[in-house]
C-alpha cells in the first residue's frame, strides 16, 4: 500500500479540524505524490474541478455536533504522532533516544512497513508549530476516555525514553492531560507507572495509604475495570500490548499492597 492510500484509509474523524490541517501540511512535505490519491489533499488540487456538497459530506463543526464517532486505529495513531512531537520538543530539543522510542513503539504496534510510513509523517509534523490546546480539544471531543488514557501512557514512556525526565516535559504532559479532560487522579496514576515515588502502588490505584483493606480491594476492582485491555479492543490488536501493560501494573500494585498488609 502506498503512503497516501494508507493515510487516506486509516483516519476517520481526524480527517477534519486542526488535526486534519496538521496532517495536510505534513503530507505536503512528503515527496510521494500524496496529493494525487489522498482524499485529504485531493480537494486542494481539484479545487476548481469539483466542490464539496456540505449536505453530503458534513464539515468538522457539524461532526462535532453529531454523536462521537468510534475512534479508528488511524485516528489514535495520528493523535499519538502529534502529541509525541509536542512532548519531544518540550525541553527545546529532540533527543535521538526519544525519536528511536517512538519508532520502536510504532514498529511493535503496527509492524515495520506501517511504522516507516508513520515516521515519515511524524517528521513532517515535528517541523510545525502546533497548538496543543486545539489538537487536544479535538481529541477530547472525538476520542473515548480509555483511548485518551492510553495516549497519556505512551507520552510518559516517551518522556522517560532518554533516561532524563525534565520539568518541561512533565509540565507539558500535565497540560496535555488537562486539555484531554483527564483527571489529576488518572494523571498521577499513569505517572506512577513510570516514576518511582513514595506510596507508588497506592498512587496507581488512586487511593491514600490510610484507606482500609476493603477500600484497597474496591479500588483495585475499579482500576482493573478502567484499564482492562478490552476497553481498547476497537483500536485493534496492535494496541493490546500497551493496554495490557497498564493492566499488569495495576495488578502488580495491588499485589504489592496485599503483601505489605498481609491480606488476601
Amino acid at each position: 500500500m502506498s503512503f497516501s492510500k494508507w493515510i487516506g484509509a486509516a483516519i476517520g474523524w481526524s480527517f477534519g479540524g486542526p488535526i486534519g490541517a496538521i496532517i495536510g501540511l505534513a503530507l505536503g512535505s512528503i515527496v510521494d505524490n500524496a496529493a494525487d490519491s489522498s482524499p485529504l489533499l485531493g480537494e486542494r488540487q481539484a479545487g476548481k474541478k469539483r466542490r464539496r456538497d456540505p449536505y453530503k459530506q458534513p464539515t468538522y463543526q457539524r461532526r462535532q455536533r453529531e454523536q462521537r464517532a468510534q475512534t479508528r486505529s488511524g485516528d489514535f495513531e495520528v493523535s499519538l504522532l502529534i502529541l509525541a512531537s509536542v512532548v519531544i520538543k518540550a525541553d527545546g530539543k529532540q533527543d535521538q533516544r526519544e525519536l528511536d522510542f517512538v519508532r520502536q513503539q510504532f514498529t511493535n504496534m503496527y509492524g515495520k512497513d506501517r511504522a516507516n510510513m508513520a515516521f515519515r509523517l511524524f517528521k513532517g509534523i515535528t517541523k510545525q508549530n502546533i497548538s496543543t490546546r486545539q489538537v487536544c480539544m479535538q481529541i477530547k471531543q472525538m476520542m473515548d476516555h480509555a483511548s485518551r488514557l492510553q495516549l497519556l501512557h505512551f507520552l510518559f514512556g516517551i518522556a522517560k525514553a532518554d533516561g532524563l525526565v525534565t520539568q518541561d516535559e512533565i509540565k507539558q504532559i500535565y497540560t496535555i492531560a488537562g486539555y484531554l479532560g483527564i483527571s489529576s487522579r488518572d494523571y498521577e496514576s499513569i505517572k506512577a507507572m513510570f516514576y518511582n515515588s513514595t506510596n507508588n502502588a497506592y498512587k496507581i490505584l488512586e487511593i491514600e495509604k490510610t484507606v482500609s483493606d476493603d477500600e484497597v480491594k474496591r479500588a483495585y476492582r475499579k482500576m482493573a475495570k478502567k484499564y482492562h485491555p478490552d476497553r481498547l479492543s476497537h483500536l485493534g490488536d496492535e494496541h493490546r500490548e500497551g493496554a495490557e501493560e497498564k493492566f499488569r501494573q495495576v495488578q502488580e500494585a495491588y499485589e504489592h499492597i496485599q503483601k505489605e498488609r498481609g491480606f488476601k
